[in-house]
């Protein structure tokens, strides 16, 4: 039997977790539905899957990262048991396997519906993650009647894709490390591409990250963005694995990828690919100039020296013919996410984008309703390890008050 709370936190993850540490600090009750178990979101990535931002940026209000790799990456398993001691340092009312499949309002209350009964609250926090809904493009349902498809979170290893030749489509962190992966493994690759900008992995004997962070990158908000959709770019592309490196398309055409376009559609057995290769790679590459132009600038306003900036590769990238259908073995969708919040059934909550009628996490549209976990809640950095913390406590002091 699930009991009545003052504040209702929906999700588990390290959203979840954030807001229950600043409202355990703050004496305030309540508990945490979680449909699977704490940190299960971080099980939905592949294998070998490793933070792409180094461990130090593990910044969570008591749960910081303590090991002795600061400037490494995590893989998945131990991301995930660091979030289960983060919740039982503190003993997180979190009670799993326990989802709330709809959120209505009620008589000066939230009801929460789940498969174990309602539970009644005087707040609700939606803590459900950035990593909702998979994006999957019109062309899949086509391409699913003819050849496997593999989804985002249904890949594993190599070893989970059926044999043959794969087609990867996707332009972001997910498809750029599959297809890595994939390549690394033997198997061979035609990928997509999509317009994710590039970065430097190390300059200066810093992390390319780090440098971002001095320049004020992750502090970014919506006012500096210049369109609402901006918010669904792609992050810049840059790998953890192996201790990491530098990941976009010139390296994986370097690996062997074998690149092309937008997929168009199918005509017959043939791929239909738009001739966008071009500005897909110039895309990274300005994403590259970007970045170390911001490298620059931080250098001097910090009074550091300025480091010897890399220079990407110039070499022209071969556009590679489109497979026909019958040759693929499977396809990989990696195209991103977007924000699900259907299951809270009131009307306007969110955005035509999808995302939270919101200012610094409460719902603009339903008083007691509050959000944490969701790019750009108040900053770039809002749904990371780095920043879900501090509006985390921007949060709950509201609910304090």
């Amino acid at each position: 039997m699930l009991a009545d709370t003052d504040v209702l936190v929906v999700g588990g993850g390290q959203a979840g977790l954030a807001v229950s540490h600043a409202l355990t600090g703050l004496g305030l009750d309540h508990v945490v539905l979680e449909r699977d178990r704490a940190g299960a979101s971080w099980f939905l990535r592949w294998d070998s899957f490793t933070l792409v931002t180094p461990n130090h940026t593990i910044r969570l209000p008591g749960g910081e990262y303590d090991g002795d790799d600061p400037d490494g990456y995590l893989p998945r398993e131990q991301v995930i048991s660091h979030l289960r001691r983060y919740a039982a340092s503190f003993g997180a009312p979190v009670i799993e396997h326990a989802p709330v499949v709809a959120l209505r309002g009620g008589e000066g209350a939230f009801v929460a519906d789940t498969p174990a009964g309602i539970v009644r609250a005087r707040r609700v926090v939606a803590c459900t993650g950035s990593f909702q809904l998979e994006r999957r493009p019109a062309i899949v349902e086509e391409l699913a009647r003819r050849v496997p498809i593999v989804g985002a979170t249904s890949y594993r290893s190599p070893e989970s894709v059926p044999a043959g030749t794969t087609l990867v489509i996707g332009g972001g962190q997910t498809a750029a490390q599959i297809t890595d992966e994939l390549l690394r493994a033997g198997r061979e690759v035609v990928l997509s591409a999509g317009r994710a900008p590039a970065m430097p992995r190390r300059v200066g004997g810093r992390d390319g990250v780090d440098w971002l962070i001095d320049a004020g990158f992750f502090e970014q908000t919506t006012a500096d963005l210049p369109t609402p959709a901006a918010r669904l770019a792609a992050n810049p592309l840059v790998t953890g694995q192996g201790g990491g490196h530098d990941l976009n398309l010139r390296t994986l055409a370097a690996a062997g990828a074998r690149l092309m376009g937008r997929i168009r559609g199918v005509d017959g057995d043939r791929l239909v690919v738009a001739g966008d290769l071009g500005e897909a790679v110039a895309s990274g590459d300005e994403g590259w100039h970007v970045v170390c132009g911001l490298i620059a600038e931080t250098a001097r306003r910090l009074g550091m020296p300025e480091p010897e900036l890399p220079e990407m590769p110039r070499a022209s990238i071969p556009v590679t013919p489109a497979p026909g259908v019958g040759e693929l073995g499977a396809v990989v969708v990696a195209c991103g996410f977007r924000p699900d919040y259907r299951w809270i059934g009131m009307p306007d909550v969110v955005d035509d984008l999808g995302f939270p009628r919101q200012l610094d996490g409460a719902s603009t549209v339903v008083p007691g309703l509050y959000f944490v976990g969701v790019p750009w809640l108040r900053t770039r950095k809002s749904p990371l390890l780095l920043g879900v913390g501090e509006d985390a406590d921007v949060v709950a002091a509201q609910l304090a008050a």
